[in-house]
């Protein structure tokens, strides 16, 4: 041994573990001109507008991934990605501020006419909900 030197156990690592069936696959398409990268723990409903897919299978997950990889998305590109729903307190600040508050509320979430640069709208339409529901981080 070494001083600083880190030994470590030669088993395998189980990605997400406990996320029980929630597992989704989908079918992401760059149709943008620039490459687009998303990291494993970006919310996927928010990802660049310039990747197209069924962002309401996205809504509450992320990439399927080990924590610090990312998917490249060269444009014209098409691949398949496995998305896994958020754990812990299940709640999403940031982003493009889509979404900004727990992600369980019964709220409805759609993108506008299957445009992808629409934003989150409830029910009502209104922007944005979870600022409105005065829901603090």
């Amino acid at each position: 041994m070494k001083p600083g030197e880190i030994i470590v156990k030669k088993t395998e690592i189980e990605i997400n573990k406990g996320t029980d069936d929630s597992e989704t696959v989908i079918t992401v398409k760059n149709i943008g001109d620039r490459p687009i990268q998303v990291g494993s723990h970006y919310h996927f409903f928010e990802a660049n507008t310039g990747l197209k897919f069924d962002r309401e299978k996205a809504y509450g997950k992320h990439l399927d991934i080990p924590a610090g990889a990312a998917v490249r998305f060269e444009p014209g590109d098409e691949k398949k990605v496995q998305l896994v729903e958020y754990n812990g307190r299940r709640r999403i600040y940031g982003f493009r501020g889509l979404v900004d508050g727990a992600i369980d509320e019964e709220r409805v979430f759609r993108v506008e006419n299957g445009h992808p640069n629409a934003g989150v709208k409830n029910d009502e339409g209104k922007q944005n909900a979870n600022k409105e529901s005065g829901d603090n981080r």
